[in-house]
């Protein structure tokens, strides 16, 4: 790796220090403390565009872009119009309100499986209410996630494997007791014989299947059509629901996110992030009879002091209306697989070995040879071993340089409207030269 270039992060490295003696970590959710990769997280004091500028006076082109939201970049002219407007109105109102509605209209008129629609403060609460809702309208208990997708912090998904295959999960985290665990069965991905075997071992338990159908937690998992069809053909023969949740997803691979893409029809499904512009937001949505489940209407019970928040909903209209306007996906999809492009080429150049999984306007770098069949990691079993060691390299020669890559090896990238030529063409340059750096490791 050649010379770094010295930034000044003293201001960062002084705030964090403050912050660790007032929150868990300095942080407020585990990523942003920089662990995985090491050194001084960056305390980012203002963004527009696709620039990040920290309180040091660093400037970085941004490809974390709050971790999927920001599809047209940070403080999008239209989203900040219409969150203008809304705060002059006020900003919550613990009420009915027409925002909510609006939005929940645009949204069922233009996704014929969302036929109604809830809405909540984060994808984590999105998912636990779904779960609810499938548990409910089936009278089981049990639920089937895959390993290597994340949906959120509530208790029965934070969760791993068991000894045996499609074995009953044990918790994944502290404070997580067995007795809940014992409802979430784990199944490996790309793997339909252990999904039969645990509707086999668990026969008329299973409420519903859960899946990111493009798991982008865990790196960027690019799963089969074929997969995720046979995968709602068993549940559905065994009497349960499916769920996509997509709350990356959603909005961002298409409007109707992988459903739409895929030609499944899941009974129920979750978003976040997109739906809100940016701003704290989570939806499940569905099949009418389910969703009718849902308090008032129904026996399930769900309820929040700011679902619904006018802001939010503002900011989602104006989000969703632009997409309708504008129909990104074409042009982001092109300057990602061209970013992945020049990436791999100068794997190929440097004689170290790069793959970089794209689909739509994201993308993961995988450092190390990829030992699979047809090339692609689709479980998490299958990211070579030296990825992480390589990938931090990496990302600490991006950011001393002004590049702002997702600070975890496992975490995804994304590519937003406000990406410039010029910006993408610098940062492909910086991340080219990282490659390079790295030398020939095979």
């Amino acid at each position: 790796m050649t010379a770094t270039i010295k930034q000044k992060t003293s201001r960062s490295a002084a705030l964090f220090e403050r912050s660790k003696r007032v929150s868990p970590g300095g942080v407020h959710s585990p990523v942003r403390a920089f662990k995985g990769v090491g050194g001084t997280p960056r305390f980012v004091e203002s963004a527009r565009g696709a620039v990040l500028t920290d309180v040091d006076g660093n400037n970085y082109i941004d490809f974390c872009m709050a971790w999927g939201p920001m599809l047209f970049g940070h403080q999008d002219q239209d989203v900040a119009r219409a969150v203008r407007v809304s705060m002059s109105r006020g900003w919550s109102y613990g009420t009915a309100e027409p925002y909510s509605l609006e939005l929940a209209e645009l949204m069922t008129k233009n996704i014929p499986w969302a036929q109604k629609v809830r809405f909540v403060n984060s994808g984590t609460e999105a998912v636990m209410s779904a779960l609810r809702v499938a548990r409910a309208a089936t009278g089981r208990d049990k639920i089937i996630k895959f390993d290597g997708c994340y949906h959120g912090h509530s208790d029965p998904l934070l969760v791993r494997a068991g000894s045996g295959l499609a074995e009953m999960a044990s918790p994944d985290s502290a404070g997580v007791s067995a007795s809940v665990a014992r409802d979430t069965v784990v199944v490996p991905l790309d793997d339909l014989g252990a999904l039969e075997a645990a509707f086999k071992k668990h026969k008329g338990h299973i409420a519903a299947v859960i899946v990111e159908p493009v798991p982008a937690n865990n790196g960027l998992l690019l799963q089969k059509k074929s997969f995720l069809r046979e995968m709602t053909a068993i549940a559905r023969r065994h009497g349960a629901l499916v769920i996509f949740d997509e709350v990356i997803t959603g909005f961002r691979t298409a409007f109707g996110g992988m459903a739409e893409l895929t030609g499944i029809r899941p009974d129920l499904v979750t978003y976040g992030k997109i739906i809100g512009g940016g701003f704290p937001v989570g939806a499940y949505a569905g099949r009418r009879d389910l969703m009718d489940m849902v308090a008032p209407s129904g026996p399930v019970y769900q309820a929040g002091t700011l679902s619904g928040n006018p802001v939010a909903m503002a900011a989602g209209c104006a989000m969703l209306k632009k997409i309708l306007r504008v129909k990104p996906y074409k042009r982001l999809a092109a300057e990602a697989e061209k970013f992945a492009a020049a990436a791999e080429a100068a794997g190929r150049k440097a004689g170290v070995p790069v793959r970089v999984q794209r689909f739509s306007s994201m993308f993961w770098m995988i450092f190390g040879n990829v030992d699979t069949a047809d090339g692609f990691v689709r479980r998490p079993d299958q990211t070579p071993a030296e990825h992480r060691d390589l990938y931090l390299k990496v990302f600490h020669y991006a950011l001393e340089r002004g590049v702002y890559l997702t600070p975890s090896a496992f975490e995804v990238d994304f590519v937003s409207a406000a990406h410039s030529a010029a910006q993408l063409e610098r940062a492909s340059k910086v991340v080219c030269r990282a490659i390079e750096s790295l030398g020939d490791i095979s």
